[in-house]
């Protein structure tokens, strides 16, 4: 099979209808197409299920000889293969799934020309003389999948993509086509420059689904597994994907959603085959749902999954709206839940101090090496660390550019400066996960939010109307009530305050106009929220700096909206905003009138305490400011100084104890309930 340059009269809806079946092109298909066959290096940043493997199969068909794919997942390398030979297409494929015969045989095909498609893991291009041996035989078109994988600053970095952009000079004169689904404005950039893009035609299409429906929900851990149960309970909501944080997790909620349906846990846990037939199974539909680990991509083009949810905090907001992605790729109206509570950002923390290691041991590492090669495993012996540790540690050494690993283990010394390029990288880690916070505690349209994450500020102006922000009374994560009278008095005192400043902290908001707690900080900032999400008021997040600390807060201002209605005096609009009932309660629940409060525990009139009470008061302060300082957000968000009291007082030795405190609900006895009863015991 010879390369062959394409036919300039070659209609393309004629090669698409006769190769692919398909009558005509999906929205900005056709153009990313024309500038692929035309020769032009092309980055294509376009979302989930709207089309972008057409987008390198279609050229490659047109260009004739042979497209080298490159894909990081083996469901989704298996998932085109299959499809790319159903239509009647040469295809082969080299992964670790595959024997080493197999794998030769492929490569035998491609040097052959027998190929039109021939699918890689990025990892292949370590193998020593692969490169060369594509060389022989040089590609028509070369496509690389989740091109995001590229970059230090997208969410799933791999070192094996960041090489890729050294083997391609000798595999060219071939275009090259960057593909992803989920890449900032910083990614795009950064995969356009490790690549070597040059006559480059950039195309970052259509971020926004019009029918997905996005909601997040604080659920205590501990409820995560039965609620996933109940939500899917509804035939309706099935075929659905659930997210889990680790394969433990999968697989214990996978055993108990078998209870509304055939359900499987996938994860990389399972050998090669076991995934294989799950996702064969999936697509087919003998299984109505898959429990797949957030580390672990699906890679499964299946067209009517009605829901997806995540039953942890995602790591990044990028991450986040690819697997939602995969909701509604039919085009039918289609759901997406988040549960999450502050029990994650922990989970967070030990998972980035278990991926990005103290920099004192990359030196440690580093210190050892010089240009004599040394086996790594002899290295971390000499250097008596542990060994997942020392993995880590080199591998982000290699990365960063402070060391260099052959295919046979063989570490040896780069002069290049590494500390900088790690702290910064390291950085941005952590900012990912605080960006997702203040995704889930933000007050507006949720697809607006992710929409201008990736950079499409003008389509972000316009509010979904199906997300929980937009329909609340649509929820079905949630149960939402609308505003009683005492919620309305206070949004109108808050309007009026607004009305006299520009912006304001809330917490001062709160002070000035409750300065006897008669309205509870938690119950002001709900009212707040509410009236951000009906478009009256301005939430923002802010920060300052004080002793070398950063201390963040967040500042409200009266919108315009809101400032007309407060002028007119309609101020009974406010009765129309929603705030959540029962954290977590489903709209299925039969109770929809506004929580009862619990009774008061503390007394009127503030009584002194004993000495032994006093010294138990300033422990539980001093705990209250180191959690909120590890989070870097007021103290308050844990309870108010009033809930303390009432700790203090009722001095809780159990849980139980604790729920009968006023200001403590089940999501804060489970966030801090077990160090609030330690401290109180004394211990």
């Amino acid at each position: 099979m010879t390369s062959t340059s394409p036919q300039p009269s070659m209609k393309l809806t004629a090669l698409l209808h006769r190769t692919f079946g398909f009558q005509a092109f999906r929205a900005n298909q056709e153009v990313v197409c024309e500038a692929a066959i035309a020769g032009k290096d092309v980055l294509l940043v376009m979302p989930t299920g709207a089309g972008k493997s057409l987008c390198y199969q279609l050229p490659a068909v047109a260009r004739g000889g042979t497209a080298l794919v490159v894909s990081p997942l083996i469901a989704l390398m298996e998932d085109q293969v299959m499809k790319l030979e159903a239509l009647g297409l040469q295809v082969a494929r080299i992964h670790s799934g595959l024997s080493r015969e197999a794998s030769r045989q492929a490569c035998r095909d491609y040097l052959d020309g027998k190929l039109q498609f021939f699918f890689i893991a990025p990892e292949r291009l370590r193998v020593p003389g692969f490169a060369e041996m594509l060389a022989k035989r040089k590609p028509s078109l070369i496509a690389i999948d989740e091109a995001h994988c590229i970059s230090q600053w997208g969410h799933d970095f791999r070192p094996d993509y960041r090489t890729l952009g050294q083997h391609l000079p000798m595999l060219r004169p071939a275009p090259v086509m960057a593909l992803t689904a989920t890449a900032t404005p910083v990614v795009q950039n950064d995969i356009v420059e490790q690549l070597g893009l040059k006559n480059l035609a950039r195309f970052i299409h259509g971020f926004r689904r019009d029918n997905l429906a996005i909601e997040a929900v604080e659920v205590s851990k501990p409820r995560r597994t039965e609620f996933t149960v109940e939500i899917l309970r509804e035939s309706e909501r099935r075929p659905a994907i659930v997210y889990a944080p680790t394969r433990k997790d999968a697989e214990a909620v996978a055993v108990e959603l078998a209870r509304v349906g055939p359900v499987a846990a996938y994860h990389a846990g399972l050998d090669p085959a076991a995934r294989e037939r799950i996702q064969r199974e999936f697509l087919s539909g003998r299984l109505e749902a898959v429990v797949a680990t957030i580390a672990f991509g699906m890679g499964i083009d299946k067209a009517d999954v009605r829901t997806v949810i995540h039953t942890a905090l995602p790591g990044s907001l990028e991450g986040y709206y690819q697997e939602i992605g995969r909701a509604g790729r039919d085009g039918k109206p289609s759901r997406t839940i988040l549960m999450h509570s502050y029990a994650d950002r922990r989970t967070h923390d030990f998972f980035f101090q278990r991926d990005y290691p103290e920099i004192e041991l990359l030196d440690a590492i580093h210190r050892r090496l010089d240009t004599k090669p040394q086996h790594a495993d002899d290295l971390r012996a000499a250097i008596e660390m542990d060994a997942e540790v020392f993995a880590k540690a080199l591998e982000k050494l290699v990365v960063h550019g402070g060391a260099v690993v052959d295919f046979e283990g063989n570490v040896t010394a780069s002069d290049r400066e590494w500390r900088r390029s790690y702290a910064m990288q390291s950085g941005f880690r952590q900012t990912q996960v605080e960006k997702v916070v203040r995704y889930t505690e933000g007050s507006g349209c949720r697809m607006c939010a992710l929409v201008e994450h990736f950079g499409d500020v003008e389509d972000a102006r316009l509010p979904c109307g199906h997300c929980d922000v937009c329909a609340p009374s649509d929820a079905i994560a949630q149960r939402f009530r609308k505003f009683i009278p005492e919620e309305v008095r206070t949004a109108l005192a808050i309007a009026r305050a607004l009305r006299s400043v520009r912006s304001v902290s809330t917490g001062k908001l709160h002070k000035d106009l409750f300065p006897n707690d008669s309205i509870t900080r938690d119950e002001f900032e709900a009212v707040l929220l509410a009236m951000a999400r009906g478009g009256y008021v301005t939430l923002e997040d802010a920060a300052f700096e004080t002793q070398g600390k950063t201390i963040a807060y967040r500042k409200a201002s009266l919108t315009d909206i809101g400032e007309e209605l407060v002028a007119s005096g309609a101020a009974a609009s406010f009765s129309d905003l929603f705030v959540p009932d029962a954290p977590g309660a489903t709209l299925s629940s039969s109770a929809t009138k506004p929580l009862k409060r619990k009774a008061a525990k503390m007394p009127e009139t503030e009584e002194a305490l004993t000495a032994e009470e006093a010294e138990l008061e300033k422990r539980l302060k001093s705990w209250r400011s180191e959690e909120a300082k590890k989070y870097s957000f007021p103290a308050f968000r844990i309870f108010g100084d009033k809930t303390l009291r009432s700790i203090v007082l009722e001095r809780p030795r159990t849980i139980e104890d604790l729920l009968r405190v006023q200001g403590i609900g089940p999501e804060k006895a489970s966030r801090f309930g077990e160090s609030i009863c330690r401290i109180c015991g004394g211990a």
